[in-house]
């Protein structure tokens, strides 16, 4: 369960309750699986714990205000809620679970709950009066007949004295849940994924080669978001200084003869996404020693390298369900991806603009526009987290409609 953990995302809303000490200890466990966590701290959540010690073990800024213009322009309520894998409220309080069933948006946990299109997890916590009341209890068949999912609350001694159901239930104990939600929730459970993603490196002598400008910063993203999602990811890298994705397999190649033979070695897959920017020529004869200056200029013979995404897309039996290419171009972008898709016989073009001018190689946003035989769903500008994501849902869906 631990390795199926590393690399998911979970936005941890912390609601008044003194059982808000309970919250530390739920990161500090869910960090140690690789969890990120990123938490909002509610008005009351911070009557118990400090926004420094949830910073602090998180590893993360803490959000509390709505109307914070530094945060909307950075991290607003929609991207916090949606950039999560998971939503869960810990401690639940039967405010929150009220406004939550009515739909209610008054503060920033809630404005976000409410924008969310991700599961939630409620951990309730309360006296057990409250609990047992009529209006809470139909509050919470109200969000269960929504599908939110539920842990506790447990019976026992209650901070106020009493005993009965109505106390949080404990770290470890919702850590359990949200390894069973990932376990059985996720869309491409059961999947297999290629990715490919960064440059290659064509060798012309020991120190010197033929590459492009690409970071991988887009591939990487892909493959996280389609391990997120369940499925056992391949990620075949050329050189890059992006860091491995949490939960993914990696393959380091440099050449594009090597990422072929990689990519073809991680076959049957269901899904195939080929981002990295292939060198389509390499030198024919590379030098075993570092050519020296002369009075000439040396010439250096090329050949053509391997086309993968056609080798791929055109592997008989062998052939993932889906197969998706990018078309990275500097002028008529949409004509020379049609003509691209037709020609390596994918099923899907990502096309993206990368003259000097956009920013896009080795910068953190992207536009891109989805060609396929329907037609061009263009995308309006976004960063690359999110093309991934949203990439990602549409490979869900298109699977689950094929299947």
């Amino acid at each position: 369960m631990t390795d199926m953990l590393a690399g998911k995302r979970v936005l941890l809303i912390i609601s008044g309750g003194i059982a808000a000490y309970k919250s530390l200890e739920l990161i500090r466990r869910l960090r140690e699986r690789g969890v990120r966590v990123r938490a909002i701290l509610t008005a009351g959540g911070a009557q118990f714990v400090t926004a420094l010690s949830v910073a602090s073990l998180s590893g993360e800024k803490v959000y509390q205000e709505l109307f914070s213009l530094t945060d909307e322009s950075e991290m607003g309520h929609i991207r916090l809620s949606r950039e999560a894998d998971l939503v869960v409220v810990a401690p639940a309080s039967a405010d929150i679970l009220s406004k939550m069933a009515h739909g209610r948006a008054d503060d920033l946990a809630t404005t976000a709950l409410l924008a969310t299109d991700k599961k939630v997890l409620v951990a309730p916590a309360m006296n057990v009066e409250m609990w047992g009341h009529e209006a809470t209890q139909a509050n919470a068949a109200t969000l269960e007949q929504r599908g939110i999912l539920r842990i506790g609350p447990n019976p026992g001694d209650l901070a106020c004295g009493e005993v009965g159901a109505g106390r949080m239930a404990e770290p470890h104990e919702i850590v359990a849940a949200i390894e069973r939600f990932f376990a059985t929730g996720a869309p491409l459970a059961g999947r297999r994924a290629l990715v490919t993603s960064g440059p290659t490196y064509e060798p012309i002598d020991p120190v010197r080669f033929i590459g492009n400008r690409s970071s991988g910063r887009q591939g990487h993203a892909i493959a996280a978001a389609l391990a997120r999602r369940g499925a056992s990811t391949v990620l075949v890298a050329g050189p890059t200084a992006e860091p491995d994705p949490a939960g993914v397999e990696v393959r380091h190649v440099e050449t594009a003869a090597e990422m072929l033979a990689a990519a073809q070695s991680a076959l049957p897959v269901d899904v195939a996404v080929f981002a990295a920017a292939v060198s389509d020529w390499r030198p024919s004869e590379p030098r075993n020693a570092k050519i020296k200056k002369a009075a000439t200029t040396p010439a250096i013979a090329l050949a053509e390298n391997p086309d993968i995404l056609a080798t791929i897309a055109q592997a008989g039996k062998s052939r993932p369900s889906l197969v998706v290419g990018f078309a990275a171009e500097t002028d008529d972008l949409l004509a020379n991806a049609r003509t691209k898709l037709a020609r390596k016989g994918c099923d899907w073009i990502v096309a993206n603009d990368v003259s000097p001018e956009t920013g896009t190689f080795g910068g953190s946003d992207n536009t891109v526009h989805l060609v396929s035989a329907a037609g061009v769903d263009s995308w309006p500008p976004m960063s690359k987290g999110e093309v991934a994501e949203k990439l990602a849902d549409r490979i869900v869906a298109r699977l689950k409609a094929a299947s």
